[in-house]
């Protein structure tokens, strides 16, 4: 089995303060390392965030048996998760078509170079 990529979207409060205080929060070091920690060891091996306005899109690379539901279950029971979460949720919005109770919106591939001839 191969590594997978996951693309995943939610957008920020519309407001130029909550968006740097989420940039400050995701600063070089500044994520709590219990954060960081439960992201590896869930095998996500890679993890980018980028931002366009208030608009987010995480690109995670993750070891072949990454189970999201598992990681999901993982991050539940982890207090150091749950008040990170909590955090984030000051600033964070779902898509307005997310599925009811989810955060960030996974992102449907429809074009790959690779698939070109």
């Amino acid at each position: 089995m191969k590594p997978s990529r996951h693309v995943l979207l939610i957008d920020l409060a519309d407001d130029a303060q909550a968006i740097a205080q989420y940039e400050a929060w995701h600063a070089a070091g500044a994520v709590p390392s219990a954060i960081s920690a439960s992201i590896r060891g869930a095998g996500i091996e890679a993890m980018e965030i980028y931002r366009t306005g208030n608009r987010l899109v995480m690109i995670m690379e993750a070891a072949a048996d990454f189970d999201p539901e598992r990681k999901a279950a993982a991050d539940a029971a982890d207090p150091a998760v749950q008040a990170w979460e909590a955090t984030m949720d000051r600033v964070q919005r779902p898509l307005p078509w997310a599925l009811d109770g989810s955060k960030w919106t996974p992102a449907e591939l429809i074009y790959s170079l690779a698939d070109q001839a």
